[in-house]
């Protein structure tokens, strides 16, 4: 697979839910990140493949189209590409099973919450950075 190089960091949008993509990719519009959407994990990590190295940011929700929920796909991010500051919205109060680093973001999700994560995947690339 070709590999991209982009200049400007990026926001990985990952949702199956249409309406809740398009008010994440809304708001991160607004930030520094350029903004790319799927609504399968298979796709994502196509979409990783391919300009990973450029990804700041995965927000992402546990429900998705396809074979791969959220947390599988925070997993592979969070080993396959460690910078990439990871977050999932849930709506489940229940335990789930994420890397270290990753951001678990209630459903339904407050804005100002997804701007906070936005700036520190731009200002703090280390997602160990809280």
């Amino acid at each position: 697979m070709r590999k991209v190089t982009h200049t400007a960091p990026m926001a990985l949008v990952v949702e199956d839910d249409a309406a809740d993509r398009a008010r994440a990719v809304a708001l991160l519009e607004e930030t520094e990140l350029d903004v790319i959407t799927c609504a399968s994990g298979e796709a994502a990590v196509e979409v990783l493949q391919s300009c990973g190295d450029d990804i700041a940011m995965l927000f992402t929700g546990v429900s998705l189209a396809g074979e791969m929920n959220g947390v599988e796909l925070a997993r592979a991010v969070g080993k396959l590409w460690p910078t990439v500051r990871l977050v999932v919205a849930s709506g489940s109060e229940g335990a789930l099973r994420l890397p270290e680093d990753a951001v678990r973001m209630p459903k339904p999700w407050l804005p100002l919450d997804v701007l906070m994560q936005a700036h520190r995947a731009v200002r703090h690339p280390d997602p160990a950075v809280a």
